[in-house]
């Protein structure tokens, strides 16, 4: 996978931080969240960035001034805003800390406009080959307004993709919207691999993931939520509002071999990455099938992929849940079944893409 950073092991290298995006539309209630999370002890010693054009809303935990650019909360979390480029900040974030002008800090969140696309976000997050050492992506949390969600959906692309990429979503003001069923059912159906949660979760609960701070995997399950595409919900709906976003699970029960599994991701990528709005994934190689590859990715580009002591749960099916935007979920199946030796019966084309993969067609 030509574009994929893998940093070569370094003992003396520090475990990267964790880091979460707090994401969600105009008026959704982040910062409420965000302020409720704060006193929480999970998150002490936590850096939390806002945008410079967001409404910090944390007066009532300041303690003091840290310098221009940051300032100390009551939780023990440091606040700062961009006002800039978000790597700058970052790799600012770390010199200070590495100098010791400020104390470390064990997590990072970041609070995204309301009108954020949150891929350039991510794209920085595992494509800067410094970043990418020292951060971990941890979780995408996308806010949700139950009382407008569903207008919003509609009108704002922004909001779609926010909801798309998420790895929870949180729906808010839910004591006013009365009937939920029908934003949850098109929240399940434009992301069935994101559980939708109550903003009065346990910090860890809502901003962990795969990546905790301890440096130990979690459960796999939760972290891909194949749990609700087990209902094999690939089959679009028709009748829902955003048919050109759909959800797929890929799977494979015995190990899958090496050069497939890359030659596969390196032309999905290279052929349809700005096509895939979100991958993640656990998936056993033929050649070390005990410790599964972690890989998870926004459009083409791919976080470097993480090799696991052993597996986390009994499950060693290996999974791929990807987010697809305009592309046909049955041609993505096929490519997985034509390099996993398994043509379609239903696909006629499948063995010509098993012999010469470079010439796929698209959808």
């Amino acid at each position: 996978m030509s574009d994929t950073i893998v940093p070569a092991p370094d003992p003396r290298r520090p475990e990267p931080i964790p880091l979460t995006v707090l994401t969600g539309f105009l008026g959704a209630g982040k910062t409420t969240l965000l302020n409720r999370l704060l006193r929480d002890p999970a998150l002490a010693d936590t850096v939390v960035i806002v945008n410079e054009f967001g409404e910090i809303g944390l007066d009532h935990l300041l303690i003091e001034t840290v310098d221009e650019d940051m300032i100390l909360l009551g939780a023990g979390c440091l606040c700062c805003t961009v006002r800039g480029d978000l790597i700058a900040t970052l790799e600012d974030l770390l010199r200070k800390r590495d100098n010791g002008r400020i104390r470390p800090f064990r997590r990072v969140v970041i609070e995204t406009t309301g009108l954020a696309d949150p891929a350039p976000i991510l794209h920085a997050l595992i494509y800067h080959p410094y970043l990418v050492l020292r951060y971990r992506l941890q979780a995408v949390v996308t806010l949700v307004d139950a009382l407008t969600g569903a207008e919003t959906l509609d009108a704002h692309p922004e909001a779609l993709r926010q909801a798309a990429v998420a790895d929870r979503i949180v729906l808010t003001k839910t004591d006013l919207a009365g009937d939920l069923s029908g934003i949850r059912a098109r929240l399940a159906a434009l992301n069935p691999a994101a559980p939708i949660v109550a903003p009065d979760a346990p910090a860890e609960a809502l901003l962990g993931g795969l990546f905790g701070l301890d440096g130990k995997a979690a459960d796999v399950r939760a972290w891909l939520g194949d749990a609700a595409l087990a209902q094999d919900r690939h089959h679009a709906d028709v009748n829902r509002h955003d048919a050109a976003i759909q959800a797929i699970c890929l799977t494979s029960p015995a190990p899958v071999p090496r050069p497939a599994f890359e030659m596969f991701m390196d032309l999905l990528r290279s052929g349809h990455g700005p096509k895939l709005l979100r991958l993640k994934g656990i998936v056993a190689l033929a050649d070390d099938p005990e410790r599964p590859l972690v890989v998870h990715g926004v459009q083409h580009v791919f976080h470097a992929p993480i090799t696991l002591p052993a597996w986390p749960d009994p499950d060693h099916t290996s999974r791929l849940v990807l987010i697809l935007r305009d592309l046909d979920p049955a041609f993505v199946r096929q490519l997985w079944d034509a390099f996993l030796g398994r043509p379609r019966i239903d696909a006629p084309d499948a063995a010509a893409l098993t012999n010469n993969p470079l010439a796929i067609p698209g959808p």
